[in-house]
């Protein structure tokens, strides 16, 4: 164990759940373990979120067509997944972080960054992060690494040398020794297009592109390869940006008359939901639970909620609404006021979410945003939203 002497210096931790979803699932069976599992689309068409270790050796991966995995690895088993559950465990981990951390960002589902910096006045950083692991594990289950570092880069990389299930410091003025010996794909933003150019010119390793000149990488990459050099000597200057108690966005009608036609309140519901869900996906964030609020003619005023998977998608997040409406609504009954509320909101954590294909959905969603920031909110309706 290193100790890091009292400095000026940033010390950051980065922590990642390690397969995150399978191990949840681990939890629910526990009969799954040691075995080649599969969590994503259960059909040839679908997509693999994340998988097993097991499963990974034999070339599974995350965006990997359900059809190709199941070629490489025909004995796995697919679980189509439990969106809820694994909303409900990162939200446990965060409130084990937030009551711990003085300073932290929730960067993902089962991604954060600490900052430490000052703390080893008082504390051995190390070994304060070990016994948050230590915590996180004990309290939840879920296996968890982390990597300390000076900056959020440099603690990425080591959290990710460090799987499964590890922890590894680089300390102040050792960055180039740890990159040393590592392949150019393991700087965060190095592609396999990159990294082919890079090939090409001779480099395989983040030793070879330290060891160039600036210049040369401009070269060969233009601006980018500035960057890149950069963050080969281990230099990153993103800072944290600070996690705050889960907010809300929400909106709520109260009717002139009330309301008791059940379809006109189905699309009464489809539009506040598609309001806020545009307003979420303008500040670049994702819900983890919704909100049905109901009023009647007598101001009995009742709400049910529920945690869903993170995501900002109308088309995820509309079907839950309803069915939430449904389990609230006393049939018959006139309705005076109707709300819709997102809640648990975080960063923008879609990439994480691949049990569709996320990737076109976000273009479909940038699409439509673009005309709505255009023309207005009102612009571009789904059907059943009219």
């Amino acid at each position: 164990m290193q100790y890091m002497h009292p400095s000026s210096s940033h010390i950051i931790a980065h922590f990642d759940l390690d397969s995150f979803f399978v191990s949840v699932e681990y939890i629910r069976d526990p009969s799954l373990k040691g075995k080649a599992v599969i969590v994503g689309g259960q059909n040839e068409r679908g997509i693999v979120t994340t998988c097993s270790y097991e499963a990974r050796k034999f070339g599974v991966h995350s965006a990997m067509p359900m059809k190709t995995a199941m070629r490489l690895c025909p004995h796995a088993i697919v679980v189509k997944g439990t969106y809820a559950e694994y909303s409900r465990y990162s939200k446990w981990v965060t409130e084990i972080i937030s009551s711990r951390a003085p300073l932290f960002e929730k960067a993902s589902i089962d991604e954060f960054y600490i900052d430490l910096s000052g703390m080893d006045t008082f504390f051995n950083p190390l070994q304060w992060t070990i016994d948050l692991r230590e915590l996180i594990i004990k309290e939840t289950g879920l296996p968890i690494s982390f990597g300390l570092a000076r900056n959020k880069m440099v603690a990425k990389m080591a959290t990710n040398e460090a799987k499964p299930n590890g922890f590894l410091q680089v300390p102040d003025g050792k960055e180039k020794e740890f990159l040393s010996s590592l392949e150019l794909n393991k700087i965060p933003g190095v592609g396999e297009q990159t990294s082919q150019v890079l090939q090409h010119h001779g480099f395989r390793f983040i030793r070879d592109i330290y060891n160039a000149t600036p210049e040369t990488m401009e070269k060969i990459l233009g601006k980018w390869g500035y960057d890149l050099w950069n963050r080969a000597q281990g230099n990153h200057h993103s800072t944290i940006t600070p996690y705050h108690e889960s907010k809300s966005i929400s909106t709520e009608n109260t009717f002139e008359e009330n309301v008791s036609d059940v379809n006109r309140l189905m699309n009464e519901i489809v539009r506040m939901t598609e309001r806020i869900t545009f307003e979420l996906r303008k500040e670049a964030k994702v819900a983890g639970c919704i909100t049905i609020k109901l009023r009647y003619p007598d101001f009995e005023t009742t709400s049910r909620q529920t945690s869903i998977a993170y995501t900002c998608a109308d088309d995820e997040i509309i079907p839950v609404a309803k069915g939430l409406f449904h389990k609230l609504y006393k049939k018959g009954k006139p309705v005076r006021l109707l709300g819709v509320r997102l809640s648990d909101l975080t960063n923008n954590a879609l990439q994480t979410n691949l049990f569709q294909n996320a990737e076109k959905k976000n273009i479909l969603y940038k699409a439509i945003d673009d005309v709505r920031n255009r023309f207005g909110a009102g612009s571009v309706r789904r059907a059943a939203g009219k």
